[in-house]
């Protein structure tokens, strides 16, 4: 008997385009939350295959990224070898999140908040949660990741500096500080980098 094929995973995703009249950057810009809700509008997202919308830059998959914090330390840690996207195997991250899935629609009136929420409990074990900010976006169009991405930033303050990884990508995890952080920067996935960048100008 043959292997089922598995299903392809079907990612939210909004037109480029739409990204471009909201106001185009390139980098990171603060965000409170108005043109998040542009993004999402209803009208402008799909579901789409993955593997098509990996190779097309007409298209942006929004990616929840969320930044760990306690203490003023930052959760960070390797990505491994092993799942996760190929092309930042190797790099050090400070950003924990994935795809808003089409699975994560109908379970509540706010798919992106349940993908969000979905990602991070099968990515990460942490301790209490006290807040969950939205502090900007992403968008880096100076690599091949990231022209078919766009980052949604959130630093989430927890209780104490404990998180466990879920994920057998997510390596060395340890917690430090921004100044640490911007020592090391180059160790870093761009995403992060960029991320870190924010963290020092608001010290």
């Amino acid at each position: 008997m043959a292997d089922a094929v598995q299903e392809v995973e079907q990612i939210l995703v909004i037109p480029t385009s739409l990204f471009h009249e909201i106001g185009y950057f390139q980098g990171f810009q603060e965000e409170d939350g108005a043109s998040l809700a542009k993004l999402l509008d209803p009208e402008q997202i799909s579901y789409r295959p993955r593997p098509e919308m990996e190779q097309d830059p007409s298209f942006k998959q929004l990616i929840p990224y969320c930044l760990f914090t306690c203490g003023g330390k930052y959760f960070f840690y390797t990505r491994g070898k092993v799942g996760g996207e190929a092309r930042l195997k190797s790099k050090r991250s400070i950003g924990v999140g994935g795809h808003i899935s089409s699975a994560d629609v109908g379970k509540t009136d706010h798919p992106y908040q349940e993908g969000m929420k979905r990602e991070l409990e099968e990515e990460v074990s942490t301790a209490r949660v006290i807040s969950n900010k939205l502090v900007g976006l992403i968008n880096d169009d100076l690599t091949e990741v990231g022209k078919v991405h766009l980052g949604v930033v959130h630093v989430i303050e927890i209780e104490e500096p404990r998180i466990e990884p879920r994920e057998a990508s997510m390596q060395l995890p340890g917690f430090a500080t921004v100044a640490e952080l911007v020592e090391q920067r180059e160790e870093f996935e761009t995403w992060s980098q960029i991320c870190i960048d924010y963290l020092a100008l608001q010290r």
